[in-house]
C-alpha cells in the first residue's frame, strides 16, 4: 500500500469514529432529555395529586357547600328568599305565625292536634297562617335532620301546597316522627319512604330527584336564617299579629278570631 493510500484510510477511519461519537452523543442527550421530561411529569403528577387531595379536603361539603349553591326557591313560597310558607289569603287582615322544628317532639304533638285547627282557620279565611321552620335541634343535639326535612318539604311545596301540607302532616305523624335523639330525617331514604304515603309524591321522579340532589338545600338555609332572625327560643312558638301566645291560651284566642 502506498503512503498516500495509508493516510486516506486513517483519515476515513477518523471520520467514521467522529461520526459515531456524534451519533452516540445525540442519543445520550435525547435519553437525558427524556429522563428529565419523565421526572418533571412525575413531579407535576405528584404535585397535582397533592393539590387535588388538599383541595378535596379543604373544599366545603354537605351543608357548608349548600351555602354556596344558587338559591332555588320552590314554587308556592312567600317572603324574601321564599322564607316562609303562606296558608290562606295574603290579604286577610289577621296574621298567625307558627315557628317549628321538624325534629321537635312538642311540635309533633302540637301539629297532631291544634295544628290542624290552625290550618282549617286559614283555609276558612279567618286569618293568614305563616309557617316558619328552623333547626334548633340540629344545633343543640347535632345532626342535619331539621334542615334536610325542610329541603324535602321544599321539594313537596314545589309540587303543590296540598302535597306540602300532606307531607308536613305525615312527617309530624305518630307513625313517622322519630324520637328527638334519632336523626332519621337526615336520611333521604327515610324522607322518601314517608313521601310514598302522599299520593302526589309517590313515584314522583321530579320530587325524588330534588330530595336526593338537595335542590332546595340553599332555600332551607334561607328559611333557617329567617327563623333565627325572629329570635325564637323554643318550638313551637305561636304569634298572633306579632305577639307570642301561650299554647294553653290558643283555643280562646282562635275563638276570638271566629274559629270554632
Amino acid at each position: 500500500m502506498s503512503k498516500r493510500n495509508s493516510q486516506d484510510a486513517k483519515r476515513a477511519a477518523r471520520e467514521r469514529l467522529r461520526a459515531e461519537r456524534e451519533r452516540q452523543a445525540k442519543k445520550d442527550k435525547m435519553r437525558r432529555q427524556l429522563l428529565v421530561g419523565v421526572a418533571v411529569l412525575a413531579v407535576l403528577a405528584v404535585a397535582g395529586g397533592i393539590f387535588f387531595a388538599v383541595t378535596k379536603l379543604t373544599a366545603p361539603s354537605g351543608w357548608e357547600a349548600a351555602k354556596e349553591q344558587k338559591l332555588v326557591k320552590p314554587a308556592n313560597t312567600t317572603g324574601k328568599g321564599g322564607s316562609y310558607v303562606l296558608l290562606g289569603d295574603e290579604k286577610t287582615k289577621k296574621t298567625i305565625d307558627v315557628y317549628e322544628d321538624l325534629r321537635c317532639p312538642a311540635c309533633a304533638q302540637f301539629e297532631q292536634g291544634a295544628g290542624k285547627v290552625l290550618v282549617q282557620g286559614a283555609e276558612d279565611d279567618k286569618y293568614k297562617l305563616r309557617v316558619h321552620l328552623g333547626d334548633l335541634i340540629d344545633g343543640n343535639l347535632g345532626g342535619d335532620g331539621s334542615k334536610n326535612a325542610i329541603s324535602a318539604l321544599g321539594a313537596a311545596l314545589n309540587v303543590s301546597k296540598d302535597a306540602y301540607q300532606q307531607y308536613h302532616d305525615k312527617l309530624y305523624s305518630p307513625q313517622y316522627h322519630p324520637q328527638e335523639t334519632q336523626d332519621k330525617f337526615a336520611e333521604d331514604d327515610y324522607l322518601l319512604k314517608v313521601a310514598d304515603t302522599v299520593p302526589a309524591l309517590k313515584k314522583n321522579a321530579g320530587f325524588k330527584k330534588a330530595v336526593e340532589d338537595g335542590t332546595y338545600d340553599r332555600w332551607a338555609l334561607e328559611m333557617v336564617k329567617d327563623f333565627k332572625g325572629s329570635k325564637i327560643q323554643s318550638t313551637p312558638t305561636i304569634r298572633i299579629d306579632g305577639k307570642d301566645v301561650d299554647q294553653r291560651q290558643l283555643p280562646s284566642e282562635l275563638q276570638k278570631l271566629g274559629v270554632k
